[in-house]
């Protein structure tokens, strides 16, 4: 190679990594402030003669399930209104039952907890499971429900469910315990599990487990709700990873088992006398006329099929700017800050409001903000996962079109959302 090759060579490496460089001092102001930038702002008149605080929310006589979700999982603020909405909810409409997207199993630790059980708030928290639960904040949801069920009256308790069924060795373990409380024998289903691993041996059939946990079922008195609906989350979990093993994604499966098992908590507290009950979960669950395709609706939609629409009232929630806790692929988590491109969350920060609830039904047809309550728009969405290329460059992958009186019935509003910090796991 002669030297004026090398030279060229040499200059070309060069003006690839300046124009790398320059990629990537783009993508990262690009994403910082909003992509594209955080979009349009409604009218700030209405929206400040129509917002109004969230412990304002009031329900529809009718409303049986009240849903609240939550659009991103790693942010302080939206793990906050749980107990805020819940506690007004208790208050004022006595409901007594906080249903959580978590795992059935680990949910029922937190229950035996908040009615005196041993342990902290913390250590009840990471029980359901879930890291994005490890938290201060559901460590107070905890605490504040334990401390209300020390003096609240016979049968006035509250009871903390949860309705997902993504977590093995919890779900088999609470039949277990169920079974060896109704004197059942498990031993056919425990030839079948690895207590090492804590799952079921990679040999067993999906045949096989159906039926040695149906054989359990089956022997459960026909009043032991409990213990038949321990079996079904199992046969749930089951079915679930069957089609993970299969390299199908069964988000549609799993949202119709958690409308499912909230249709059967609904069950169990109306048994108690309550004809209503707080479910919260992420905001593509719970939205009242979301799909993922033609065949697969959102739990949300599938619970107002279920009981109504008008007994089905649910409160979305978005952010103007958020800075969320989220898991790379290696396990890592860090901190990220996005944009949502909602005219409405643009409104709420523009009016000075840290957080605001905000009405859709109230919203007159004449007013100027019927328009952005009506009208579809980019709003922020985020689960819990993290792809730094994708995101920095592509602000729509965590943004969702929607309009935001069709989607729900109404919505909370944080200016600026902070994250969430995920405790260490007790005895780590």
């Amino acid at each position: 190679m002669t030297s004026k090759t090398r030279k060229k060579s040499h200059t070309g490496r060069i003006v690839l990594l300046c124009l790398l460089a320059v990629l990537l001092i783009f993508g990262t102001v690009f994403s910082r402030f909003g992509g594209l930038g955080p979009g349009e702002c409604a009218d700030t008149e209405a929206f400040a003669f129509y917002a109004k605080d969230v412990s304002e929310l009031v329900l529809p006589e009718q409303t049986r399930i009240v849903a609240l979700g939550e659009a991103t999982h790693g942010n302080k603020e939206f793990q906050q209104l749980k107990r805020t909405v819940f506690q007004n909810l208790t208050e004022r409409y006595g409901i007594r039952a906080f249903c959580l997207e978590g795992d059935y199993a680990g949910c029922e630790m937190v229950n035996r907890y908040i009615h005196g059980g041993k342990g902290s708030a913390e250590e009840a928290a990471a029980a359901i499971g879930f890291g994005i639960y490890r938290t201060e904040e559901m460590a107070d949801l905890i605490r504040w429900m334990r401390e209300y069920n020390e003096t609240a009256a016979e049968g006035e308790d509250l009871i903390f469910y949860g309705f997902d069924m993504q977590r093995s060795n919890m779900d088999y373990a609470c039949l277990k315990e169920a079974a060896a409380k109704a004197g059942i024998d498990t031993s056919e289903l425990e030839q079948l599990w690895n207590a090492e691993t804590e799952s079921f041996l990679e040999s067993a059939t999906p045949e096989e487990k159906v039926s040695a946990v149906t054989k359990i079922k089956e022997q459960f008195d026909p009043s032991d709700t409990a213990g038949i609906h321990a079996a079904d989350i199992l046969l749930q979990n089951i079915a679930i990873f069957e089609e993970y093993n299969a390299g199908r994604n069964p988000v549609g499966m799993r949202d119709r088992f958690m409308a499912d098992n909230i249709l059967w908590i609904l069950g169990q507290e109306e048994a108690r006398g309550y004809e209503c009950i707080f479910i919260s979960a992420h905001n593509g669950h719970v939205e009242q006329k979301g799909s993922y395709d033609m065949e697969n609706k959102v739990m949300g939609n599938l619970l107002a099929d279920a009981i109504g629409e008008d007994a089905y009232y649910v409160t979305g929630t978005d952010f103007r700017k958020a800075t969320v806790n989220l898991p790379l692929q290696s396990g890592k988590r860090i901190t990220h800050t996005f944009y949502s491109h909602d005219p409405l969350a643009n409104a709420a920060k523009e009016c000075g409001y840290e957080m605001c609830w905000l009405d859709f039904s109230a919203v007159s047809e004449e007013s100027p903000l019927y328009p952005a309550v009506h009208d579809y728009c980019w709003m922020g969405s985020l689960g819990d996962s993290y792809n730094a290329l994708f995101m920095t460059f592509v602000p729509m992958s965590y943004r969702i079109y929607r309009s935001p009186a069709i989607t729900y019935d109404s919505m909370i509003y944080v200016s600026e959302a902070h994250p969430t910090v995920i405790l260490e796991e007790p005895n780590h």
